[in-house]
């Protein structure tokens, strides 16, 4: 079984310079750099822009959805929409509709290979110019010193895109060296357990490298920020060391993966911190404040062990590369401050831990959790809950300040300005043109919902505000401008993290309890809701539980912290949260070894959560309620049926909360009524469907672009192999 991809790297190197990573130093080369010789490698300036074209080639970008060459970083891509973020189906969990095969279904989303023929826009192509630039630094003339440094991010990087294959496709073929263009020449898939282990050598390679210049209590400073470091390096080997752990791999429950992880873990968090990585905090830090302000600090940020970095450069309008600019709060912010907005699942909303810290006791998962004090008030969802859920949600009547200009109302009169947005709020409630239309639980173009302040048909029910660059916070890092129809928050330099400190402690905790140590675990969720601004001596996490409730707590905290930062979907995969893991043996052609044995055979019925096969994601909003010209009005900012009724005053964060919520609930109770949406599909006849993952996407196939170009790939079991005539696959990822 031999894999003919060298066709791919017969096109010479071919690398487009454009420094987008780092500090604004590395964009100042404007230069294209077709071919790099080999002498340009014995000059440490010449090796190094070699190393940025990797960076630029390598790092996840905010501006791309889940794809072949970048993770999902928390929109509602085909990621997003597989959990419980966001709702209406993605490709991964519309199986009764459209079920993902390389034939005869849909066509799955192309997470291997991406453009053949292209070495900048395919994975080999990427591992291909990783593998020149270590060979040709490892013969150059520079210091050991200087190369050590050099080729510790090329080891990374290489390390970085064979572990964002493996977690999907399970072994693939190992390429390390460069291959000459010879016909003929064929790579194997190798086992997961092979690409696991040279991946986790990559990154021990990298950390050695790395440790002379990161290790030095505060890792890269200056204009070499944002670079990996051994701390970056140790966390990635962290992330793979649990997916190799997880149930995902780990059918058995092999007590020795965990303990392994466990351990390299601990180890490992010395060297991280000694890059100077640690909890981000702020003294001043009111009602969340810090955890929002991590993710919009330019500077040196302790969180930060795995960033790309952005600028705020309008360009010149003819493709200069110095401008690299982050799209993510143009997508979160609402269309009447020029932004178009992302909708929150109600789902996500409604299980949300409570102010201490617990489950509502209205969710009907996570079940060996504790249930909260406090009564989940549906109607009321902002009330009394966890500091992160005021910095992750945006409802109708709470204040959203942003640093915008009068281009906003000269450009549509009817937006309001709010001070040019410096006290803006959101007022996105909404009303219907007719009873049919308000009544009306499903979407469709004759039923719009019409927002106030303008939003109209923009408007979305309840807004991700997770992540925004909030002015009561942040000094901006955007430049607001709506020129020539650009968005407000177009030339954004709000960074973004891959790998935050706070999944190295996560991470750990989970490792830990794998392994036994549920105090150790309890003690690290602890340390992340102080952070979070919990200040009773146990943060709401109990102690003394056992270890299906303890790893029931650390996926529910993971859930919470790292809510629209992409990393759930790779969790609902890890744990098989989907089905528990209960029908592996319906796959065709599947070995006995697939079957889960660990876990009592069910990770769900294990950890007390509910599957999310079989459950929807539903849309949530507020309307005017029937005792305003019953929930009527027009289609115009006029025709807001309570445009005259005086509203509360928005609820500001930097104050303090619980009166202010009194208040917006008691204005809630007088003119709004919560409304839910269907977010998920249904029948031309209106028949509701359910998420359906298939299990044998839990591994996912070759698709037929690679296939086409790679004839000898074996394909993985479930799935149709193109180059056999559409037979099912033979490749077990678990051998």
């Amino acid at each position: 079984m031999k894999t003919n991809i060298i066709k791919l790297f017969g096109f010479g190197l071919m690398s487009g310079l454009v420094f987008t990573s780092c500090s604004d130093d590395f964009l100042k080369d404007k230069q294209n750099y077709d071919y790099t010789g080999p002498e340009a490698y014995d000059d440490v300036v010449g090796a190094q822009l070699r190393v940025n074209d990797i960076y630029t080639r390598c790092l996840p970008d905010v501006n791309e959805n889940l794809s072949w060459g970048n993770p999902s970083v928390g929109k509602n891509d085909d990621a997003g929409k597989s959990t419980e973020e966001y709702s209406g189906f993605g490709a991964f969990v519309d199986g009764e509709q459209n079920p993902l095969n390389t034939m005869s279904g849909t066509t799955p989303p192309d997470l291997f290979f991406g453009s053949a023929n292209n070495i900048r826009e395919n994975t080999y192509g990427h591992i291909r110019n990783i593998n020149e630039t270590i060979e040709n630094i490892e013969a150059g003339s520079l210091t050991q010193e200087q190369k050590d440094e050099l080729l510790g991010q090329c080891y990374f990087f290489r390390a970085w895109r064979y572990y964002n294959l493996v977690k999907y496709y399970g072994g693939v073929p190992i390429v390390e060296t460069v291959l000459d263009p010879v016909p003929g020449i064929t790579t194997p898939r190798s086992t997961a357990k092979e690409c696991i282990d040279f991946i986790l050598s990559d990154l021990d390679k990298a950390a050695k490298m790395l440790a002379a210049t990161t290790m030095n209590g505060s890792g890269y400073t200056g204009d070499n920020w944002g670079r990996v470091t051994t701390g970056t390096a140790v966390a990635l080997k962290g992330r793979v060391l649990l997916l190799w752990a997880s149930p995902l791999f780990n059918r058995s429950n092999d007590q020795s993966r965990w303990t392994y992880a466990y351990q390299q873990m601990e180890e490992g968090l010395d060297s991280i911190e000694a890059c100077g990585y640690h909890l981000y905090t702020d003294a001043g830090n009111v009602n969340g404040s810090a955890f929002a302000k991590m993710f919009n600090e330019r500077g040196v940020n302790p969180e930060a062990v795995f960033v790309t970095l952005y600028n705020n450069r309008t360009g010149d309008g003819n493709g200069n590369p110095q401008q690299y600019n982050s799209s993510w709060e143009r997508s979160v912010r609402p269309s009447n401050t020029s932004g178009s907005g992302l909708s929150a699942s109600a789902m996500l909303i409604d299980m949300f831990p409570m102010k201490d810290g617990k489950r509502p006791s209205t969710t009907d998962t996570y079940t060996k959790l504790s249930t909260s004090t406090y009564t989940y008030e549906r109607e009321y969802p902002f009330m009394n809950r966890d500091p992160r859920f005021y910095r992750t949600f945006a409802f109708p009547g709470f204040r959203w300040a942003y640093q915008g200009s009068n281009d906003l109302t000269a450009d549509d009169p009817n937006n309001p300005s709010y001070d040019n947005g410096a006290n803006y709020e959101l007022w996105n409630y909404v009303w219907y043109q007719d009873a049919d239309g308000r009544d009306n639980p499903y979407v469709t173009d004759d039923n719009p919902a019409y927002g106030a302040d303008n939003l109209l048909t923009d408007v979305k029910g309840v807004y991700v505000r997770k992540r925004s660059d909030d002015l009561d916070v942040n000094t901006p890092l955007y430049t607001f401008s709506i020129v020539n129809g650009a968005s407000g928050f177009s030339y954004s330099a709000q960074p973004y993290m891959e790998i935050r400190f706070a999944e190295v402690l996560l991470n750990l905790a989970e490792a830990a309890c794998g392994a036994g140590d549920t105090q150790r675990a309890i003690e690290i969720l602890r340390q992340i809701r102080q952070r979070a601004g919990y200040t009773s001596a146990d943060c709401g996490i109990d102690g003394g539980m056992d270890q299906a409730a303890c790893m029931s707590a650390i996926l529910y905290e993971r859930q919470i912290e790292f809510a629209y930062e992409g990393k759930r979907f790779d969790d609902c995969r890890r744990w098989l949260l989907y089905d528990g893991g209960a029908h592996f043996n319906e796959v065709a052609g599947a070995p006995s070894t697939w079957t889960l044995t660990g876990w009592n055979g069910n990770t769900c019925t294990w950890l007390g959560v509910k599957p999310l096969n079989g459950q929807r994601r539903e849309g949530l909003e507020f309307r005017v309620n029937n005792s305003h010209n019953n929930g009527l009005g027009g289609t115009t900012v006029d025709g807001d049926p309570i445009k005259d009724v005086a509203r509360c005053a928005a609820v500001d964060l930097r104050k303090e909360l619980d009166p202010q919520l009194e208040t917006l609930k008691a204005w809630y109770g007088e003119n709004l009524v919560r409304k839910d949406r269907k977010g998920d599909g249904h029948t031309q006849d209106y028949v509701d469907l359910y998420v359906d993952f298939k299990p044998y996407y839990y591994f996912l196939g070759i698709p037929r672009g690679a296939q086409s170009n790679m004839k000898a790939v074996e394909q993985t079991i479930g799935w149709e192999d193109y180059n056999n005539g559409g037979n099912n696959g033979t490749y077990d990822p678990l051998q």
